[in-house]
């Protein structure tokens, strides 16, 4: 199995855990005399099992993720410099938001509102920051389909 099939699937089991969480929710109570709509065992039988195969797949995912290495970098650092990344940019782009605005004066007597930092500047910062995103994302996405899953 490849390692983008084992995050895939990781995925389908975050969503299949919320679901049957949700309908073991959903058939917790009855009314006196009444039957659940689904019976609970079941769907709790259902979940364990889910929760198993995650634990088993994210050990093995991280395990992966650890020992594979492009260009003298493991995946799980490759995923950090993503993660901060976002972060980062998801800030600047933040800052670069409001230090856009600008405030309408009536008259020149009104108080004039001005920018603490080079926009320009930030903006260009944000675009190089955007465009290493997008490589150590490919770079992380071809690896996901070329390394086997330990």
């Amino acid at each position: 199995m490849k390692l983008a099939q084992a995050l895939q699937e990781r995925a389908d089991l975050n969503t299949r855990i919320r679901q049957l969480t949700s309908r073991l929710t959903n058939n917790a109570l009855v009314q006196e005399g009444e039957k659940p709509a689904e019976d609970p065992a079941k769907l709790l039988k259902e979940l364990n099992e889910c929760v198993d195969r995650l634990e088993e797949l994210i050990g093995r995912i991280n395990l992966t993720n650890a020992r594979t290495t492009v260009d003298g970098r493991s995946l799980t650092e490759l995923i950090a410099r993503k993660d901060a990344l976002h972060t980062r940019i998801a800030s600047y782009r933040s800052l670069l938001e409001q230090a856009s605005r600008t405030a309408a004066r009536a008259t020149r007597s009104e108080i004039k509102i001005l920018s603490t930092v080079n926009v320009s500047k930030l903006q260009k910062d944000v675009d190089e920051m955007s465009k290493e995103l997008r490589t150590v994302e490919n770079t992380i996405q071809e690896s996901n389909w070329l390394t086997e899953l330990l």
